[in-house]
């Protein structure tokens, strides 16, 4: 719960107070959530990459971490470097097909949780604004009414400190787009704390790390039809 944010002392009663948020994410094997022969769930933490970036210094990620354990691993979907949570991995290629279909298919039901700033104007409700790549600012992406692909954000308050103004919610994506939570919630003056490219200097100064978690996944086993649903609690 929220609590835990107050208790830790990363926020005062009148302002969003400025904390670190240099972070590195800890060495080894993530967490497997789930394994069989078809496909893994892993909990990513914050601060790795999903797949390798440019230059050497950022070989290091998820992906090979996994495939030097699990060599036939292969990403079928990505998380941005900041946010933490699930990620799906498939065991081999026909697995990857398939998999990557479903995730492209939107049958691959998601949910996060976040702790962003202010009071949001309704207990439930959804953001439907068109996306698009900023290029001259990339990665960074915006709204776009014209030009924009349709993008659509679920969202759910769960709590609302009235003191530190910042409100825990869960967030339903109902497209994929690249930075579609922290986009949308910036677009309705709610941005996530600890976000180095959507908030502005207090709020992105109020969290060590980028507060957003992918905490559910609902998929259907890639061979059987299984529904199956995993969860994991977000580390703040």
């Amino acid at each position: 719960m929220l609590a835990r944010i107050f208790e830790a002392g990363w926020m005062c009663s009148d302002r969003l107070s400025p904390r670190p948020f240099k972070y590195a994410p800890p060495l080894g094997m993530p967490e497997v959530v789930f394994r069989d022969d078809s496909f893994l769930v892993l909990d990513k933490p914050a601060g790795l990459l999903t797949v390798p970036g440019r230059g050497a210094q950022h070989e290091d990620c998820l992906a090979s971490r996994v495939q030097a354990q699990y060599p036939a691993a292969r990403v079928v979907h990505r998380l941005d470097l900041a946010t933490s949570g699930l990620v799906v991995m498939a065991i081999g290629r026909e697995m990857e097909r398939r998999l990557s279909i479903a995730f492209q298919q939107r049958l691959v039901g998601k949910r996060y949780i976040a702790v962003v700033s202010g009071a949001l104007p309704a207990e439930q409700g959804s953001v439907d604004l068109p996306l698009i790549a900023d290029w001259p600012n990339r990665p960074r992406q915006k709204v776009d009414l014209e030009l924009g692909k349709p993008s659509v954000t679920q969202y759910s308050v769960l709590a609302y400190d009235s003191t530190s103004r910042i409100s825990r919610v869960e967030l339903r994506p109902l497209t994929g787009r690249s930075h579609q939570l922290r986009v949308h919630m910036m677009a309705i003056g709610h941005p996530v704390l600890g976000d180095e490219l959507y908030a502005n200097d207090a709020v992105r100064d109020a969290a060590p790390r980028l507060l957003l978690h992918a905490a559910g996944l609902v998929i259907q086993h890639p061979l059987d039809g299984r529904l199956l649903s995993f969860a994991v609690e977000p580390p703040f």
